[in-house]
């Protein structure tokens, strides 16, 4: 007798009762259907059998698929349950009478509680203070000699992207402001899969080897036993650990400098950190170094601002990406690529290319620009966005591969590892934030947050059951490139030239202008007079004695330490003019000018705003309230305007003091006051001058700095006209400070 399967018994059975046809089964000989084989060519996934049922394809929250983005969260004018269930009170808990004890059977507020309780998931253990924006990235076709990724070569494609950025040490309650290193992430949905670009504000990182990623994140962090300082570095064990570990005295030197207190993520650059391979159509390959040049420059807070906007608006940052954005001051880089000859050696000009806490100086290797990136739209939901996108270094694309740089090589697992937990086990990928734009079929399967419903019944290779969906193809397919692996005995090493901790240290100070060198000096004096420990303070003077004698001879000063003798050879260096922040002119686009009015609507004002907005610069008005001041509307007020907000200052007014105004801060801070000015414009004024910035005025406001003794001092300008005043200042804007206010007193 024929052995029949159980489908088949009851489809008989049903057939004998409705008289229906017997429905053929699928590859059964003699069912009428032919055996399925696997098809010479491919075929896209076989359609479910006629008994096989879907949900329907709604979104998470159940709108029809093409509904508007905005139905994907909230639909109708209804509150429900998270099943659709019409709610007519959500005040009150179901109980035993008006004062008795809650119900168990209260599934709403089950639900409710049961959600809230659950909002928050981990937090990042670094990058945990972060915002991020929508963009699009457009490539020149400039590296279509160089790789065969599509979104690099071919000239005007156009790719969606979300760029993170974020500061290392902070929890996410945070300031923006503190002096850390920023990161620069961003996630490139190409058509042939998503590449992360996953750097940092600084070419160079802490350590050469992942293994020591829990060390550097465990001493810079705060101390176990209190949990302070928070977001800092100016502590004991941060500077026990690199003083002691050398070689990650180049990254701590970036961290001194004015890279470390950024002005905005809009003026920041960014770079990939490590070398990169990439392979073009014809299979050669070279070898890259990603950098991202800001449109408006490289710019940087002094100390003060940074500690003032920590207090007065510890969002400084994240305001002033969302704000640019929403002004239409779109953020944009330049995408550049250092490209060296893919060696044997995989040095480049005696630079370990492989080396992470070295930088290849651009005079020696220029920047290639390969494309731009704008950002143009700001996250929906913080959270389902900012705060649930996965970076992974392994999310490559056909044409860009790894390298064997150690530290890269270990976050290629600790990246795809973490998200296990933040996110909830395997499936992150498919948060929308996070899902790919171009087809998927990869026979993952199940796991927590499976969103997917999958059809087939053979996830496994080879199949026949599935007719051998899905199949290889090496058409624009990702190819490990087959660099040779050295044969060798298992080590835990590094090569000789990741020994050398100082030299390139040396070429960063070098580098710098005097101003910049003062700024490094007041940084490191700071941040290891917050130090308890004398030998943690001696041990790294050694290190300063090693880079530069001046540069260890002033921090000690300034410790009231012994400056020491170098142990090491100090090498001849050339500086490299591009790590320097200072003496350029850069667009003023999107900066934000502040401009002092009274209770009437002084001559010029109107004029005078109209053409800042024209030049694509953002004024504020800033009044002694808020509403209207004539037919100007007020931005700002006396009370809650601080300088920090502003890259320069007009007065249109002199206003009076009025009988609430705060008084009158100590005199020693700063430049000269006037009595019969508003304590608080005195202090919008002081502070501007102190932080370099370009201060104008005319009619009132320029009696007024006459009056006060800043009339004449570098970058103050006064005219008859407010529109003479403008033009004066957008050109000192250009140089971002005027430093010649405060002649640097080291050479």
């Amino acid at each position: 007798m024929e052995s029949r399967s159980p489908a088949e018994v009851i489809k008989d059975a049903v057939s004998a009762v409705t008289g229906e046809p017997k429905p053929e089964v699928p590859g059964k000989p003699g069912s009428g259907t032919p055996t399925v084989e696997e098809p010479t060519t491919p075929v896209g996934p076989l359609p479910p059998s006629q008994e096989q049922g879907q949900p329907d394809t709604r979104t998470p929250t159940g709108a029809e698929t093409g509904a508007p983005p905005t139905a994907f969260a909230q639909q109708g004018p209804y509150l429900t349950t998270a099943q659709g269930a019409r709610l007519r009170d959500t005040d009150h808990s179901l109980k035993a009478g008006p004062r008795g004890p809650i119900l168990l059977q209260d599934h709403h507020f089950r639900e409710k509680i049961t959600h809230f309780d659950h909002e928050r998931i981990p937090e990042r253990v670094v990058h945990a203070r972060g915002a991020g924006a929508h963009g699009v990235f457009t490539s020149y076709g400039t590296a279509s000699n160089l790789t065969q990724a599509g979104f690099l070569k071919h000239k005007g494609k156009e790719t969606d992207v979300f760029v993170r950025f974020s500061t290392v040490l902070g929890s996410r309650g945070s300031a923006d402001t503190v002096r850390d290193t920023r990161g620069f992430a961003t996630k490139f949905y190409t058509d042939e899969g998503t590449f992360d670009l996953v750097g940092n504000n600084m070419p160079v990182f802490f350590i050469q080897d992942a293994i020591k990623f829990p060390d550097i994140v465990h001493a810079a962090k705060w101390h176990p036993d209190r949990e302070i300082p928070q977001a800092q570095s100016a502590h004991d064990t941060f500077w026990d650990f690199v003083s002691l570990h050398t070689e990650a005295q180049h990254h701590t030197m970036w961290n001194m400098s004015d890279r470390g207190i950024a002005r905005s993520y809009r003026m920041m650059e960014g770079f990939g950190v490590h070398t990169f391979r990439l392979v073009n159509d014809a299979g050669e390959t070279v070898l890259v170094k990603f950098h991202w040049k800001p449109k408006l420059g490289v710019h940087s807070l002094v100390w003060e601002e940074a500690q003032i906007a920590s207090g007065v608006d510890p969002d400084f940052h994240r305001r002033d990406l969302y704000d640019s954005i929403e002004a239409g001051a779109y953020p944009e880089w330049e995408l550049g690529l250092q490209v060296f000859p893919d060696t044997p050696e995989e040095t480049f000009a005696g630079i370990d290319l492989l080396d992470p806490t070295k930088i290849v100086p651009e005079e020696l290797a220029p920047v290639q620009p390969v494309g731009k990136l704008v950002l143009n739209r700001t996250p929906t939901n913080f959270h389902a966005e900012v705060e649930q996108v996965a970076f992974h270094l392994g999310n490559l694309v056909p044409g860009i591969d790894v390298t064997n740089d150690p530290l890269l090589q270990g976050r290629l697992f600790s990246y795809l590892d973490t998200q296990l937990t933040r996110l909830a086990g395997p499936n992150f990928h498919q948060i929308p934030i996070n899902r790919p734009h171009a087809p998927v079929n990869d026979m993952l399967r199940d796991g927590f947050h499976q969103h997917a419903v999958h059809g087939g019944v053979a996830p496994y290779k080879p199949n026949s059951l599935d007719a051998g969906n899905p199949f290889p193809t090496t058409e624009n397919a990702f190819v490990d490139v087959p660099v040779v692996v050295t044969e060798a005995p298992k080590v835990r090493d590094l090569p000789v030239s990741f020994k050398d901790h100082y030299s390139q240290v040396r070429l960063f100070w070098q580098s710098m202008t005097p101003v910049e060198r003062e700024h490094i000096i007041r940084a490191y004096t700071f941040e290891l007079g917050k130090c308890f420990e004398q030998a943690i303070k001696e041990r790294q003077l050694q290190c300063l004695a090693n880079i530069d004698p001046v540069l260890c001879a002033e921090v000690a000063t300034g410790l009231g330490l012994p400056a020491p003798a170098p142990t090491v050879d100090l090498p001849e260096v050339t500086p490299s003019p591009a790590l320097s922040q200072v003496g350029q002119q850069w667009p003023a686009d999107g900066r934000i000018i502040g401009i002092v009015v009274d209770d009437v609507d002084a001559d010029g004002v109107a004029e005078v705003r109209e053409a800042i907005a024209g030049a694509g610069l953002v004024p504020l008005i800033i009044a002694p309230h808020g509403g209207k001041v004539g037919a100007l509307t007020v931005q700002r007020t006396f009370a809650t305007a601080r300088s920090i907000e502003f890259d320069a200052l007009l007065l249109a007014a002199a206003p009076v003091p009025a009988p609430d105004a705060v008084p009158a801060r100590d005199e020693k801070a700063g430049a000269p006051r006037a009595a019969a000015v508003d304590p608080r414009v005195n202090l919008l004024i002081d502070e501007c001058w102190r932080h370099a910035k370009a201060i104008g005025g005319w009619g009132p406001g320029a009696e007024l700095l006459q009056r006060i003794g800043l009339a004449d001092t570098p970058g103050v300008v006064t005219d008859a006209s407010a529109t003479g005043v403008l033009a004066t200042v957008q050109q000192l804007m250009a140089n971002h400070r005027v430093w010649e206010r405060f002649p640097a007193s080291i050479s």
